[in-house]
């Protein structure tokens, strides 16, 4: 990971999360379909003033990768990497980030969804997550619980 830089995200990232998000190869949709799903740009600045916090990695000063949690929902809303930047530890530190503040922030359990086909799918189940059924758009809904006696480590 030389060279990636890990921040906590901002309103003023979010072109470039929207530019990752429709640029990835898996679990890929357009802005029009992101937005019969009710997410867009400003959706995703009004999370961010609300309970929803980002993380971007950035290489060169380019975001390359971000993840997104919401504390309400208790959901890991969104982890996606540029597939030129796949493979190299950027997602599992960008998941991490938001696991140890919804831990922080009181979640039990987490869940996401994602489609049932993907890597995505085994990257999740590699770290315990666990697929408890179908959901809405084809996708599989995974959920991880709390590890008993977990220390949260401080920061993040």
């Amino acid at each position: 990971m030389t060279g990636i830089v890990f921040r906590e995200a901002s309103a003023a990232d979010i072109p470039a999360i929207s530019h990752v998000r429709v640029s990835v190869g898996e679990n890929l949709l357009t802005r029009d379909q992101l937005a019969e799903r009710g997410i867009t740009e400003a959706s995703v600045a009004a999370s961010f003033a609300s309970d929803a916090k980002g993380w971007v990695a950035s290489h060169d000063g380019t975001i390359v990768a971000f993840s997104i949690a919401d504390r309400k929902e208790r959901t890991l809303f969104a982890l996606f990497v540029l597939p030129d930047y796949a493979g190299r530890g950027i997602g599992s530190r960008l998941l991490d980030l938001a696991l140890t503040w919804l831990w922080r922030n009181g979640a039990e359990r987490i869940w996401l969804t994602t489609g049932p086909r993907t890597r995505a799918v085994a990257f999740y189940e590699k770290r315990g997550w666990r697929r408890v059924g179908p959901s809405e758009h084809g996708d599989v809904r995974l959920e991880l619980e709390r590890p008993i006696g977990a220390l949260i480590p401080s920061g993040g």
